[in-house]
């Protein structure tokens, strides 16, 4: 190879499932979080989705992984908080109407 003609790399965010290291620790706190409550919880996911979803935003918006749907990325809601969250609507729309 010739000195003079040196390639130039030009980095790019990886495709969904390749993710580059935060070597800034812009996302750190937040996946300390997550860290934290899975160690509390013996490593169940289930009790730690909101730290999990806060991390994964947190690198989509510093372009640290691709930016997706959440429902892709699993975090589906699950029926039975759709249930508790209609329940909640209906007791605040019964206080406000007097009954």
């Amino acid at each position: 190879m010739n000195p003079g003609s040196k390639k130039i790399f030009r980095a790019k965010p990886p495709d969904k499932g390749s993710f580059p290291l935060d070597h800034d620790g812009e996302c750190k706190e937040y996946m300390k979080r997550y860290m934290k409550c899975l160690k509390e919880n013996n490593n169940g996911n289930d009790m730690c989705r909101t730290e999990s979803k806060d991390y994964l935003q947190c690198r989509m918006d510093r372009q640290l992984m691709a930016t997706e749907d959440f429902g892709k990325l699993g975090f589906h809601e699950h029926s039975n908080r759709k249930d508790n969250d209609s329940s909640l609507g209906d007791i605040q729309s019964t206080e406000h109407s007097g009954s």
